[in-house]
C-alpha cells in the first residue's frame, strides 16, 4: 500500500496501517530531521515526535494538496526547526542570565599591566634581532603580510625572506622563553 492510502486508513485509527507507514516514512523523516537538528539523539526524539503527531492528526491530511510523505515530511520540518530555535533560544537566555550575574574573574588593571610589561618584552626581544630579520619579522606578524609579500615588498628572494623568517622567530622565541 502507499502512504497516502495507508494515512487515510491511519485516520479511522487503524493501528496496522501505522505500523506500515512508520516504516515506509520513519527513514525519510529521520534523514530529513537530522539535518536540520544535526544530534542524534534529539533527532530521534523529533523523529518520534513527528511520527507520533502523523497518528494523532491523521485526519487533517487532505490527499488532494499533496502526497502524504510530503505532508509528513512538513510536519518533520516545522518541527525540526522549532527544536533548534528552542534550543538557541534557552542558549542565549543561559548566556544573558551568566553574563548578568557574572563578577569578573580578573583585575583589570593587573591584567592591562601585565599586557604593557608583555609588550615591552617582546619590543626588547625585537631590538635585539638584526635589522633585517627584525623588518621581516615586522612586516609579516605586524603589518600583516605573507612571505611571499614581504619578499616582493623588500625586493628579495622567497627563499632568503624565509630564512630571515625563521632565524628571527627562533632567536625570538629563544628571549621570551628564556624570560618568561
Amino acid at each position: 500500500m502507499e502512504a497516502d492510502e495507508l494515512l487515510v486508513l491511519v485516520a479511522g485509527g487503524d493501528q496496522k496501517a501505522f505500523e506500515q507507514l512508520y516504516g515506509l516514512v520513519s527513514g525519510p523523516v529521520f534523514g530529513l530531521v537530522r539535518r536540520v537538528v544535526r544530534d542524534p539523539a534529539q533527532s530521534e526524539e523529533v523523529t518520534q515526535e513527528v511520527l507520533l503527531e502523523a497518528w494523532r492528526s491523521a485526519a487533517r491530511f487532505d490527499p488532494g494538496r499533496g502526497s502524504a510523505l510530503s505532508w509528513i515530511l512538513t510536519l518533520a520540518h516545522r518541527r525540526a526547526v522549532d527544536r533548534v530555535r528552542s534550543a538557541r533560544a534557552a542558549v542565549d537566555r543561559e548566556q544573558r542570565e551568566g553574563r548578568r550575574y557574572h563578577d569578573p574573574a580578573f583585575d583589570q588593571v593587573s591584567e592591562e599591566v601585565e599586557a604593557g610589561l608583555e609588550r615591552e618584552l617582546v619590543r626588547r626581544c625585537l631590538n635585539r634581532l638584526t635589522a633585517l630579520q627584525r623588518q621581516s619579522v615586522t612586516l609579516a606578524y605586524y603589518d600583516g603580510y605573507t612571505y611571499r609579500e614581504v619578499a616582493e615588498r623588500l625586493s628579495l628572494p622567497l627563499g632568503t625572506v624565509k630564512t630571515r623568517m625563521r632565524d628571527g622567530l627562533t632567536r625570538l622565541r629563544h628571549c621570551l622563553g628564556g624570560a618568561a
